[in-house]
Protein backbone atom coordinates (compact mmCIF):
# COMPACT_ATOMS: atom_id res chain seq x y z
CA UNK A 1 0.00 0.00 0.00
CA UNK A 2 1.76 3.55 -1.48
CA UNK A 3 1.15 5.94 1.20
CA UNK A 4 3.93 8.40 0.33
CA UNK A 5 4.14 9.82 -3.44
CA UNK A 6 7.19 11.74 -4.74
CA UNK A 7 7.12 13.58 -8.05
CA UNK A 8 8.61 16.70 -9.59
CA UNK A 9 12.56 15.36 -10.17
CA UNK A 10 14.55 16.10 -12.82
CA UNK A 11 17.69 17.10 -14.57
CA UNK A 12 18.28 20.33 -14.51
CA UNK A 13 21.38 22.19 -14.71
CA UNK A 14 23.45 24.55 -11.95
CA UNK A 15 21.22 27.33 -11.38
CA UNK A 16 17.75 26.00 -12.16
CA UNK A 17 14.87 25.56 -9.97
CA UNK A 18 12.63 22.50 -9.22
CA UNK A 19 10.07 21.73 -6.81
CA UNK A 20 9.33 18.42 -5.22
CA UNK A 21 5.83 17.25 -4.14
CA UNK A 22 5.19 14.45 -1.87
CA UNK A 23 1.42 13.46 -1.40
CA UNK A 24 0.45 11.53 1.24
CA UNK A 25 -2.82 9.79 2.69
CA UNK A 26 -4.74 11.43 5.51
CA UNK A 27 -3.74 8.96 7.99
CA UNK A 28 -0.03 9.66 7.04
CA UNK A 29 -0.32 12.69 6.87
CA UNK A 30 -2.42 14.58 9.52
CA UNK A 31 -0.84 15.85 12.84
CA UNK A 32 2.22 14.43 11.65
CA UNK A 33 6.07 16.21 11.25
CA UNK A 34 7.05 15.85 7.70
CA UNK A 35 10.61 16.20 6.13
CA UNK A 36 12.71 15.88 3.06
CA UNK A 37 15.79 13.69 3.24
CA UNK A 38 18.07 12.92 0.30
CA UNK A 39 21.23 10.02 -0.89
CA UNK A 40 23.70 11.30 -3.24
CA UNK A 41 25.90 7.91 -5.26
CA UNK A 42 28.14 6.06 -2.63
CA UNK A 43 26.46 8.38 0.13
CA UNK A 44 24.50 7.42 3.54
CA UNK A 45 21.08 9.12 3.46
CA UNK A 46 20.96 12.88 4.57
CA UNK A 47 18.48 14.96 6.44
CA UNK A 48 17.29 18.05 4.07
CA UNK A 49 14.59 19.78 5.86
CA UNK A 50 11.68 18.99 7.49
CA UNK A 51 8.47 21.08 8.95
CA UNK A 52 6.82 20.02 12.70
CA UNK A 53 2.51 19.84 11.75
CA UNK A 54 1.62 23.40 13.27
CA UNK A 55 4.73 24.77 11.12
CA UNK A 56 6.57 25.63 14.33
CA UNK A 57 9.83 24.17 14.03
CA UNK A 58 11.13 23.93 10.48
CA UNK A 59 14.63 23.21 9.95
CA UNK A 60 17.27 22.77 6.67
CA UNK A 61 20.37 21.57 6.43
CA UNK A 62 23.22 23.93 6.60
CA UNK A 63 24.02 23.17 2.76
CA UNK A 64 20.88 24.02 1.55
CA UNK A 65 19.83 27.36 4.02
CA UNK A 66 18.49 30.16 1.75
CA UNK A 67 17.82 27.65 -1.31
CA UNK A 68 15.51 25.08 -0.34
CA UNK A 69 11.82 25.98 1.18
CA UNK A 70 9.63 23.44 2.76
CA UNK A 71 6.19 24.08 2.99
CA UNK A 72 2.71 21.79 2.44
CA UNK A 73 -0.98 22.43 1.96
CA UNK A 74 -2.71 20.42 4.58
CA UNK A 75 -6.14 20.41 2.32
CA UNK A 76 -4.39 18.48 -0.24
CA UNK A 77 -2.38 16.57 2.02
CA UNK A 78 1.01 17.29 0.36
CA UNK A 79 4.65 18.44 0.89
CA UNK A 80 6.59 20.46 -1.16
CA UNK A 81 10.09 21.27 -1.53
CA UNK A 82 11.49 24.14 -3.19
CA UNK A 83 14.52 24.23 -4.61
CA UNK A 84 16.18 27.47 -5.84
CA UNK A 85 19.55 28.07 -7.05
CA UNK A 86 20.38 24.37 -7.58
CA UNK A 87 23.86 22.87 -7.55
CA UNK A 88 25.67 19.57 -8.78
CA UNK A 89 26.15 18.81 -4.64
CA UNK A 90 22.60 18.66 -4.79
CA UNK A 91 21.98 15.96 -7.01
CA UNK A 92 20.51 12.32 -5.61
CA UNK A 93 17.10 10.93 -4.73
CA UNK A 94 14.91 12.55 -2.42
CA UNK A 95 12.88 11.21 -0.01
CA UNK A 96 9.80 12.03 1.63
CA UNK A 97 9.06 10.98 5.16
CA UNK A 98 6.49 10.91 7.57
CA UNK A 99 7.86 11.15 11.24
CA UNK A 100 6.84 8.68 13.61
CA UNK A 101 4.39 9.94 16.37
CA UNK A 102 5.74 10.51 19.85
CA UNK A 103 9.55 9.81 18.77
CA UNK A 104 11.96 11.61 20.66
CA UNK A 105 15.15 12.70 19.84
CA UNK A 106 16.05 15.70 16.81
CA UNK A 107 14.22 15.96 13.84
CA UNK A 108 16.86 15.85 11.68
CA UNK A 109 17.77 11.90 12.65
CA UNK A 110 16.42 9.56 10.13
CA UNK A 111 15.55 6.66 12.94
CA UNK A 112 12.82 9.02 13.88
CA UNK A 113 10.69 8.31 10.48
CA UNK A 114 8.68 5.55 10.02
CA UNK A 115 7.06 6.14 6.67
CA UNK A 116 9.03 6.30 3.59
CA UNK A 117 8.03 7.19 -0.17
CA UNK A 118 10.01 5.93 -3.18
CA UNK A 119 12.23 8.98 -4.27
CA UNK A 120 12.88 11.21 -6.82
CA UNK A 121 15.86 11.50 -8.48
CA UNK A 122 17.26 14.93 -9.11
CA UNK A 123 20.43 15.43 -10.84
CA UNK A 124 22.09 18.66 -11.20
CA UNK A 125 24.62 19.44 -13.77
CA UNK A 126 27.75 21.98 -14.15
Amino acid sequence: QVQLVESGGGSVQAGDSLRLSCTASESIFSGKTMAWFRQAPGKEREFVAGMSWREILILYADDVKGRFTISKDNAKMTVYLQMNNLKPEDTGTYYCARRRPATSGHMKEEGGYDVWGQGTQVTVSS
